[in-house]
C-alpha cells in the first residue's frame, strides 16, 4: 500500500498537504491508495476529540475524475477540523453505480484509520447524493461499525426505485412527442447507443418546447418524476399560479435527465447488473399524475393547449410496456436496495426543489423503515431550497450535530427552529432555511420491508 503522511506544522502552512490554517497547530493530513486501488484521504487535527466521520460521496460517472473526498467542501472541511473532527473518505475503486465497491472501500478506509489513530470514540457515516444512498447502506448492513447516520439529498428509494422512476418520465415523453420513433429506453448495448437515443429524444423535446401542446406534455413527464418547479437557484422563481415559469424550469431540469442519468448514466448501471433492472408493466399513470403535487400545473397547462389530458394518458395507456430483466432485478435487488432496518440514529435531510432525487425519496426511506419497526430511530428534515445538494455549511454542520446530540441525550431535536439555530451558530453570515415539510409520497417505492415489492 503506498502512503503519503506529512506531519504537519505552523510553518509548513505552504505545504501542498497542510491542513487548513483553521486547524490545530499540527495535525495529520494522510493520502494513499487502497488494495482495491480506491484512493483515500484522512485529515486528523491534533487536537482530535475522539469522533470520526466517513464521508461517502456523491455519483461520478463513468471516465469523470474520481478523487478521494472527506467532506462535501472545503468551507465544512475547515470548521470540522477546527472544532476537532477527524475526517475521512474514499473514492471508491470504479465511477458509476458503484455501490459494490463504494461501501467494502469505505469500511476498509475506516479500518486503516484504526490501525493508524487508534478506535474512534464514536463513528458516524455521513454522505450527498449517491453518497448518501451509500451511508445508508453502511448504516443497514454494517451497524456495528457506526454510532450514527447522516444522509443528506441521499438516493434513499434505493436502486430500483431509482431506475423506475427515470424510465416513466422519459417513457411519457418517447410515447407523446416521437411516436413510432424506435428510440430504445433501457436495455442498451453500449454507452455508444444510449447516447444517441439520449440524443435523439431531446431534440425531440426542444422542438416541442416550442409550441404550447409540447409544453404541456413535457410538464406532464416532469409531473411524472415529481420535478419541481423551481430547481435551481439562477430561475425565477414562480408564483403558484405561474404555470409558464414553472414549466420552462422543468424543462431545464427535464433535458439535464435526457442528458444524463436517463440513458448514458442508466446504461452504465445495466453494464454491472446484465440487463435492465426497471420496468413499467401494469403502471397506471394516470393515478400517478392524479397523485403527483404537479397535477393542477399539467390541467392547467393542457388547457391553455387545448389538448385532452385524457386522450394522452390514454395514450399512455395503450403503450407497449418495458419489461425488466429478472436477473438484473435480482442483482439491483441484492446490492443496491434499502431495508430501513437501523440499528442507531439517522437523519436525512433534503432540499425542496430537488430535480435530480426528488423530494419525495425521503417518503420512500420512511416507508421501509416504518415497514421495518426503524421509525423511532430516523428522522428527516428539509430546507427550503432549490437544487440538488445546495445546503450552506452551517445547514450541513447543523444536522451532524443534531445527530450527535442525538447521540448524547437519547432525544431527537429536529424541529425547524432548532435546527436553524444550530445553522446560524455554525455559519452567522448565512440565513438557515429549514422549514416545516412533509413531502407527498414516492410514486413507485421498492425496498426490502415490502415482500410485494419485489414482483414486477
Amino acid at each position: 500500500m503506498r502512503i503519503r503522511l506529512a506531519l504537519l506544522t505552523a510553518c509548513a502552512s505552504l505545504a501542498a498537504t497542510a491542513l487548513p490554517a483553521q486547524a490545530a497547530t499540527t495535525g495529520t493530513h494522510l493520502e494513499g491508495r487502497l488494495s482495491s486501488g480506491a484512493a483515500y484521504v484522512m485529515d486528523v487535527p491534533a487536537s482530535w476529540n475522539g469522533t470520526v466521520l466517513l464521508y461517502s460521496h456523491g455519483y461520478t460517472p463513468a471516465g469523470a475524475p474520481n478523487p478521494a473526498q472527506n467532506t462535501p467542501g472545503s468551507a465544512t472541511r475547515d470548521k470540522l477540523l477546527a472544532e476537532g473532527y477527524a475526517l475521512i473518505g474514499s473514492s471508491y475503486a470504479t465511477t458509476g453505480w458503484a455501490v459494490t465497491e463504494a461501501v467494502p472501500d469505505q469500511l476498509a478506509t475506516l479500518d486503516l484509520f484504526t490501525e493508524r489513530f487508534g478506535a474512534a470514540r464514536r463513528t458516524i457515516a455521513w454522505g450527498a447524493s449517491y453518497g448518501g444512498f451509500v451511508t445508508s447502506m453502511l448504516a443497514e448492513r454494517h451497524a456495528g461499525r457506526f454510532d450514527g447516520s447522516l444522509s443528506m439529498c441521499g438516493l434513499v428509494q434505493g436502486g430500483v426505485a431509482n431506475w423506475n422512476s427515470t424510465l416513466d418520465p422519459v417513457f411519457a415523453l418517447r410515447t407523446l412527442l416521437a411516436p413510432g420513433s424506435g428510440v430504445r429506453l433501457a436495455g442498451f448495448a453500449d454507452q455508444a447507443e444510449a447516447v444517441a437515443a439520449g440524443r435523439a429524444l431531446t431534440s425531440k423535446v426542444d422542438a416541442a418546447q416550442r409550441t404550447p401542446e409540447g409544453r404541456a406534455r413535457i410538464a406532464l413527464a416532469a409531473a411524472l418524476h415529481n420535478i419541481p418547479g423551481h430547481n435551481d437557484a439562477s430561475q425565477t422563481k414562480p408564483g403558484p399560479t405561474d404555470w409558464a415559469t414553472q414549466q420552462t424550469n422543468q424543462f431545464t431540469a427535464v433535458r439535464g435527465l435526457l442528458q444524463l442519468p436517463a440513458f448514458s448514466w442508466r446504461q452504465e448501471a445495466e453494464s454491472r447488473a446484465g440487463g435492465n433492472p426497471s420496468w413499467n408493466t401494469g403502471v397506471d399513470y394516470r393515478s400517478m399524475l392524479v397523485r403527483s403535487p404537479l397535477y393542477k400545473e399539467v390541467t392547467e397547462l393542457y388547457k391553455e393547449a387545448g389538448l385532452s389530458l385524457r386522450t394522452d394518458l390514454s395514450a399512455l395507456g395503450r403503450a407497449p410496456r418495458i419489461s425488466a430483466d429478472p436477473s438484473a432485478v435480482r442483482w439491483m435487488r441484492n446490492t443496491s436496495v434499502l431495508s430501513g432496518r437501523l440499528t442507531d440514529p439517522q437523519l436525512n435531510i433534503h432540499t425542496t426543489g430537488d430535480a435530480l432525487i426528488p423530494v419525495q425519496s425521503e417518503s420512500a426511506y420512511r416507508r421501509a423503515a416504518t415497514a421495518a419497526g426503524s421509525a423511532g430511530l430516523l428522522r428527516q428534515a428539509y430546507v427550503d431550497a432549490p437544487g440538488h445538494c445546495t445546503f450552506t455549511p452551517g445547514e450541513t454542520l447543523a444536522a451532524l450535530h443534531t445527530v450527535e446530540k442525538r447521540l448524547d441525550t437519547g432525544r431527537w431535536d429536529v424541529s425547524p427552529a432548532a435546527l436553524n439555530s444550530r445553522a446560524r451558530a455554525e455559519d452567522p453570515a448565512a440565513e438557515p432555511r429549514y422549514l416545516p415539510y412533509r413531502p407527498t409520497a414516492y410514486p413507485r417505492p421498492y425496498d426490502l420491508a415490502h415482500p410485494g415489492d419485489a414482483r414486477p
